[in-house]
């Protein structure tokens, strides 16, 4: 799906091949410098070449190939270039980003008890974090960062990434997976995680289901539910929108599972940076909201 307002970039998401449902959630590829077909349209402002990006339960890779992105607090203080290529942990909140308008970004949203089965990285040390993708002690990774960086587009970069997963994830998908397919969306998958939890060893109390959850996502269960509750949400305004329905925001709070619409706007604003009704605006009008966009 292309979700991009401004004529000359591309935003679009991309569904993983099937020998990797369970592992890669979705490939993300940004494009600042895409070809301009009006010679009218205007260059990218400072604003279009930002993005917004709300909580997740998910992990990233993301490989920038060409250009330079650095983040931003969310008020818009500049922080520190990243480099090239970045490893993400699980984010309990919003992040904001920004690029030269020359920037091309291959990014990778992966499961993060997938990528735990493959590095045996401590997920929870990364939750809401980004690191050098060196983090990742083993030279067949640091080779593949190398070869992601030299990779020149998206169609390159996914077969690049795609022949080092495959033969990783082959190896540990048994351990990882009690049943195909996979399901889509946060719901689903956390559903999947907490029946994982509960088989898994000898011991299986509440207690000890949600402890492995924790080693194997980063999050506790409690905060895995709150964000596949809102992305739910996130989804039926979509939905509501596309159809040109209007949205009553307590009815949604209540199909939702929310105390009331205080309780949906207090949660919407902890894991997006904005109030319900904002963020609907701003996906449906700003460029720099394209992950919103892709996202349905």
């Amino acid at each position: 799906m292309d979700a991009s307002l401004h004529p000359g970039t591309i935003a679009r998401l991309r569904i993983p091949s099937r020998a990797l449902e369970g592992c890669v959630y979705a490939y993300l590829w940004r494009d600042l410098a895409g070809e301009v077909t009006d010679p009218s349209a205007p260059a990218l402002t400072e604003a279009q070449c930002q993005s917004w990006f709300p909580a997740t339960p998910l992990c990233g890779l993301s490989w920038t190939l060409s250009g330079r992105v650095r983040e931003l607090g969310l008020g818009g203080e500049p922080g520190d270039w990243l480099p090239a290529g970045v490893l993400g942990g699980p984010r309990s909140g919003p992040r904001r980003f920004q690029s030269t308008p020359d920037g091309r970004a291959f990014m990778v949203a992966i499961r993060p008890e997938a990528l735990q089965a493959m590095t045996g990285l401590d997920i929870g040390a990364l939750k809401d974090r980004m690191v050098p993708l060196s983090v990742i002690d083993d030279p067949a990774w640091r080779a593949l960062d190398a070869a992601m960086r030299d990779a020149g587009d998206e169609a390159t970069a996914r077969r690049t990434l795609e022949a080092f997963l495959l033969p990783r994830w082959r190896t540990v998908r048994a351990a990882v997976l009690a049943d195909d397919p996979t399901p889509r969306g946060y719901a689903g998958w956390m559903q999947r995680l907490a029946l994982r939890a509960i088989a898994a060893g000898h011991g299986r109390s509440v207690r000890q289901a949600e402890r492995r959850i924790k080693q194997w996502s980063g999050q506790s269960l409690r905060a895995l539910r709150l964000v596949s509750r809102a992305e739910a949400a996130f989804h039926e305004v979509r939905r509501l929108d596309q159809d040109d329905d209007a949205v009553i925001w307590s009815a949604l709070a209540q199909d939702h599972g929310y105390a009331d619409q205080a309780h949906l706007c207090r949660e919407t604003r902890r894991l997006s940076g904005f109030s319900p009704e904002e963020l609907r605006r701003r996906v449906a009008e700003e460029e720099a909201f394209w992950a919103y966009r892709v996202w349905v």
